[in-house]
């Protein structure tokens, strides 16, 4: 067990989260100076779909097999981390992070299973009275709603509403279908509700039923090799996936549940995409409405459309948040006006106030993509890269998915990389401090320690510490943090 334990032995191991989890069952603890060279190819390529070893083999040498190929891999892959400039990211980030999501995955999350069921039950009987609902709005005619099919009958030849798209097969009757027809017929709102319910029920309430073990907690997997932007997903559970903004999301958040003796402490990055778009693109503007804690949104509409932050709506304010956000991710005039109900040209007319009032934003997003055609990939503030081969596709809609992914990746990429240095500072110091409470889960820009109630203050101190020193920017991180007895409690 000596080696597994000692610092100053190098391990080559291949898929290290789960080695520490066998290591755990067994008592013995993984300790660093790791090279996993999954990781690393993840790091050297993340648009792979596949980071076996027999993959990597035949992709950097030659299809070596055995000890002897697996000794040439991680050679080969070692070579490149420190050619292409990420050692750091390897070393300093990604490896560490992997023993913490082990531990992550080992503790699991508890979880009211009874409560769960039950809430199933009450979904099972809103469906019912929706069915009752929809059939009588189709003229009592009962058919099989989950049927698109049949549904697309009773819309389009009974009902006689206007059909969007044929295919082979018959009617479409997808979202966008749908909410296009909102008008022309109640039923239409009853059927977008029963597709929302019955997607709930079937994904989470049976799904995270199934996925309590025998000791009374989920254990997601956290997947750290899955994504193109390097932010960490999870799967069987997929807990990312849980609605945000809909009651039925903070109904199932109330499942979620700390220990007996313990609560949660959740600590959520406020505004960090926005944060590092300021740090990145250094606009004064930007950094001075974070340094002088205003409310970015406010300001933006503030300036946007010329009056004083007093006089500034709720509509504007979530105006100014689309765009805000919006520019993150690359969005266009066109997108944004779906996205907020307005025209084109007002679309077009926001965005462009919008780089007026951050000049420096503008400059920054069209550098990046610039840099990224010159290249062929974009990097993050930490050194991750992601390949962009679409920015020299021929395919116009190829080469504009590349200037979006382009601009997005070095935000969104950037934001990824803080937060897993904070994961792995405030899994260390919590251990350094000889404390019990241990993070047991992050979903986007979110963190969660389980900590027994007499240690809560000071797991909160080191959870807000970490995060926020998680990164030196211009304009300093900052943290909402809350504490209660299920994660809706703990969401504040």
């Amino acid at each position: 067990t000596e080696i597994f334990t000692d610092k100053s032995i190098i391990k080559r191991i291949y898929d290290t989260k789960s080695v520490a989890k066998q290591l755990a069952e067994q008592g013995i603890a993984l300790e660093g100076n790791l090279f996993d060279p999954m990781l690393a190819a993840y790091l050297v390529n993340p648009l792979a779909t596949d980071y076996s070893l027999s993959r990597l083999s035949q992709e950097y040498v030659d299809g070596k097999e055995g000890l002897e190929g697996f000794i040439a891999v991680c050679d080969k892959l070692s070579e490149m981390t420190d050619q292409m400039g990420m050692r750091p990211l390897l070393d300093e980030i990604e490896q560490p992070l992997a023993l913490v999501l082990a531990e992550m995955e080992t503790l699991g999350f508890a979880v009211d299973k009874e409560g769960v069921d039950e809430y199933g039950r009450v979904l099972s009987d809103e469906l019912k009275a929706l069915e009752e609902e929809i059939y009588a709005l189709a003229n009592g005619e009962r058919f099989n709603i989950r049927s698109p099919k049949q549904l697309g009958e009773i819309l389009f030849e009974r009902l006689g509403l206007p059909a969007k798209r044929k295919t082979k097969s018959g009617y479409s009757t997808d979202a966008e279908v749908l909410e296009s027809l909102v008008h022309f017929h109640p039923i239409i709102e009853k059927i977008l509700a029963y597709r929302q319910l019955d997607k709930l029920k079937a994904t989470y309430c049976e799904g995270l039923s199934k996925a309590v073990a025998e000791d009374g907690r989920i254990h997601t997997r956290f997947k750290q090799t899955e994504t193109r932007t390097g932010r960490i997903s999870s799967a069987e559970p997929n807990l990312q996936n849980i609605p945000v903004r809909q009651e039925v999301g903070s109904r199932l958040r109330g499942f979620f549940k700390a220990r007996e003796g313990c609560l949660l402490v959740d600590a959520d990055y406020s505004q960090i995409e926005l944060r590092v778009l300021a740090h990145m693109s250094g606009d004064p503007a930007m950094v001075k409405a974070f340094a002088d804690h205003l409310d970015i949104h406010t300001q933006t509409a503030s300036q946007v459309f010329h009056m004083p932050p007093e006089l500034v709506t709720p509509l504007m304010r979530s105006r100014a948040k689309a765009v805000n956000f919006g520019i993150v991710y690359g969005i266009g005039a066109f997108s944004l006006s779906a996205d907020i109900g307005v025209s084109v040209a007002e679309a077009n007319q926001y965005i462009k106030s919008y780089f007026a009032v951050y000049p420096r934003v503008k400059e920054f997003l069209d550098n990046t993509v610039a840099e990224a055609k010159e290249k062929g990939y974009v990097t993050t503030l930490f050194g991750r890269r992601r390949p962009l081969p679409e920015l020299a596709s021929s395919n116009a809609n190829l080469r504009n998915f590349g200037e979006r992914a382009a601009k997005n990746t070095a935000i969104q990429g950037t934001a990824a990389d803080i937060i897993k240095i904070a994961m792995v500072k405030v899994s260390r110091r919590l251990k350094a401090e000889g404390l019990k409470s241990r993070l047991i889960l992050q979903i986007h820009d979110e963190l969660i320690v389980e900590a027994p109630i007499d240690e809560v203050e000071q797991a909160s101190l080191i959870l807000r510490e970490e995060m926020e020193k998680a990164a030196k920017l211009d304009c300093h991180l900052s943290v909402d943090l809350h504490v209660g007895k299920n994660w809706l409690e703990a969401k504040g």
